[in-house]
């Protein structure tokens, strides 16, 4: 595996692969990484010809200082995990190598990127759109791969790429959630719990699960608050928000009725300081 420092080296590397006619996966992360973003390379390893990681904590997505600050940093051990996996490439910058000068550009997200995270944390998908649209210009991938514990993530970023246009055909693959024995969604910010509050995680899949059943005879409305409840009984839980939207559009579902596209709930919940995303799919 090749580590790439530049933005001339990645281009390089994409260049070449196109020229010889190879299909080029592309894995953006920001590090920690962990077996999640390991099934995003092995999957990315299936079906193309070139796999590149790229690993950056993007400070443009993030509106909180400490947790910016906080986010862990482990390049060599993330190095030796996209060895093993078979990453060819990867693309590891500085933050002055993708922005040697300040990103103004604001995108027309639309919808998708109003609610949930949107709401609560403005200006964060924008920041997302800024990095992501500059490695897939550099990266010219074939396919990017995504994992869906970012369930809104995705759909914002195909938005992105749906009216920026300009990269040849490129498909967002989404790939689904791993987790732990006990279905805790893995996360980088996972290894920032206590274990008092580690032993609470993953009562927020074990909630959002449970709902499931309970929809079948409970309305949308009743089924948020069930959620809710639940995991607010919890003291070491506090739920920021629970939704209940469209998978395509992120708009709240109102009515079982209402779910031609399906339904997807999506938890943000505070375990002790730290703050975790899940998701489920209702039938």
């Amino acid at each position: 595996m090749e580590i790439l420092r530049t933005v001339d080296a990645l281009k390089a590397a994409a260049q070449a692969a196109r020229e010889a006619g190879k299909t080029v996966g592309f894995v953006p992360t920001m590090g920690a990484l962990h077996a999640g973003h390991i099934s995003l390379v092995d999957r990315a390893r299936r079906e193309n010809d070139v796999v590149i990681v790229s690993v950056f904590v993007n400070p443009t997505q993030f509106n909180n200082a400490e947790d910016l600050r906080t986010y862990p940093h482990t390049e060599e051990a993330d190095c030796e995990k996209l060895r093993k996996a078979g990453a060819d490439y990867a693309f590891i910058p500085s933050v002055e190598e993708i922005y040697p000068e300040e990103d103004t550009r604001v995108f027309d997200l639309g919808e998708v990127a109003a609610v949930m995270e949107g709401a609560m944390r403005p200006g964060h998908f924008n920041g997302v759109a800024q990095i992501v649209s500059r490695l897939f210009e550099w990266g010219q991938p074939t396919r990017a791969y995504f994992g869906e514990k970012d369930f809104q993530q995705i759909a914002v970023i195909r938005r992105m790429v749906e009216n920026e246009g300009g990269f040849n055909g490129l498909e967002i693959v989404p790939c689904p959630i791993v987790r732990e024995e006990d279905g805790l969604a893995l996360s980088s910010r996972n290894v920032r719990l206590t274990p008092e509050d580690r032993k609470a995680a993953p009562f927020i899949h074990k909630a959002l699960a449970k709902s499931v059943e309970y929809a079948r005879d409970h309305s949308v409305e009743d089924t948020i608050r069930f959620v809710t409840e639940e995991l607010n009984a919890n003291p070491r839980l506090r739920v920021e928000y629970y939704s209940i939207v469209n998978p395509l559009t992120m708009q709240p579902v109102t009515s079982w009725g209402d779910t031609r596209d399906g339904a997807q709930g999506c938890a943000t919940v505070y375990c002790g300081d730290v703050r975790l995303i899940d998701n489920i799919k209702y039938n």
